[in-house]
């Protein structure tokens, strides 16, 4: 169920872009198109987390498909500029409900000593998601137009609705319910230095991966690419994700969580430096599969080492303040770079990002260096 929305939101991404860019929005308009999917989330997300820790899992997701459903029918329905940034607000709700739904509940499997390995598992349908989402989108861009690519997603999307409905036991109860009267608010937890670390650099790597499935797209129609080349090209990335998440449980149970997402943040860093020196599909490719492989193993250890830090009564609380940085990082850094992009193009953009990846690697590798912190 969590691939089937992923190819919805993924491929939601992509498509609004290049939706944008035909109607010949600049990239500081598209800047703010991409902030904007972040808006309720950034609101929204701690009060889900909480959501999912009083009444599990189940009827967040229910709603959280449905409201994802009508978010992709709006551009269908109402083919404008407008439309756009009202899909994007209406799919960023319907995702969050969705999203810290799964990793509470993926995380509650089996216990701490599998939870490396389930998260792994679960990001695997998320690598396939993101190769799926642009590759089908680039296709029926070009082959069918921009409505009937809406109409598409919104009936992948709304998939786990009829599971859930039909077959309530679909979801294992594993999550148990809980609720701690004395537990104090979002600053308590933020106090904690392991915890907070953590939320940084995942705000580092949703950062990286949501511009390059933004902007890739713009730097691909600057250079002549068709929509269908550019989702083979983003497709690659999520690929390569794919591939490196077979090998995380391993690399993560040899060398330390930590360790594992310093090296990918590294990895990013220089890969984004790369991105713009090229302009040929098969070597934009290749780099494209480097930077996922860079990227793959960040985005579940972030999660697991929230899970991790996080006190028991607090996990799905915890697992929305990640989001909610992951969103504030995602409404900040777009505009920013969308102006940097109007003002001097789009290759300061991608450097930009490199720049705070590798910082952020170096960061991690301090922290993880520094006398009392595990290895």
């Amino acid at each position: 169920m969590s691939m089937l929305n992923q190819v919805g939101l993924k491929g939601s991404r992509m498509l609004i872009a290049l939706d944008a860019l035909a109607l010949k929005a600049d990239p500081v308009t598209i800047g703010f198109l991409i902030s904007t999917y972040a808006v309720f989330p950034l609101m929204m997300a701690v009060y889900a987390g909480r959501l999912t820790d009083r009444i599990g899992v189940r009827w967040p997701m229910l709603f959280g498909s449905l409201g994802m459903t009508a978010g992709l029918l709006i551009p269908w329905a109402w083919p404008s500029l407008e439309a756009l940034f009202v899909a994007a607000l209406v799919l960023g709700a319907g995702n969050i409900f969705f999203h810290v739904s799964c990793h509470n509940l993926v995380g509650s499997i089996d216990g701490a000593g599998s939870r490396t390995k389930n998260f792994g598992t679960f990001s695997l349908g998320a690598s396939v998601s993101g190769m799926l989402g642009p590759v089908l989108v680039g296709f029926m861009v070009d082959g069918a137009g921009y409505g009937w690519t809406f109409v598409t997603l919104a009936g992948i999307v709304f998939l786990p609705v009829f599971l859930l409905l039909l077959y309530p036991h679909f979801i294992p109860r594993v999550v148990q319910v809980k609720h701690d009267p004395d537990a104090g608010g979002v600053r308590e937890l933020l106090a904690d230095r392991a915890l907070r670390n953590t939320l940084i650099t995942s705000g580092l790597i949703i950062t990286a991966i949501d511009l390059f499935n933004f902007y890739m797209p713009i730097y691909g129609r600057a250079v002549g690419l068709s929509a269908s080349t550019i989702g083979w090209v983003i497709g690659m990335q999520a690929a390569a994700a794919f591939v490196v998440r077979l090998w995380m449980p391993r690399l993560a149970r040899r060398h330390g969580e930590t360790r594992v997402l310093t090296w990918s943040l590294l990895m990013a860093g220089a890969t984004y430096l790369l991105f713009p020196m090229f302009d040929q599909p098969l070597v934009m490719g290749a780099i494209s599969f480097l930077l996922g492989l860079g990227l793959g193993c960040g985005q579940p250890l972030s999660i697991v080492l929230t899970y991790n830090n996080a006190p028991p009564a607090r996990i799905g609380e915890a697992l929305g303040i990640r989001l909610a940085v992951n969103k504030f990082t995602q409404i900040s850094v777009p505009i920013v770079f969308g102006t940097l992009g109007t003002s001097f193009g789009i290759v300061p953009v991608f450097w930009s990002n490199a720049a705070l990846l590798l910082v952020g690697g170096a960061l991690t590798a301090r922290a993880r260096a520094a006398p009392g912190k595990e290895h």
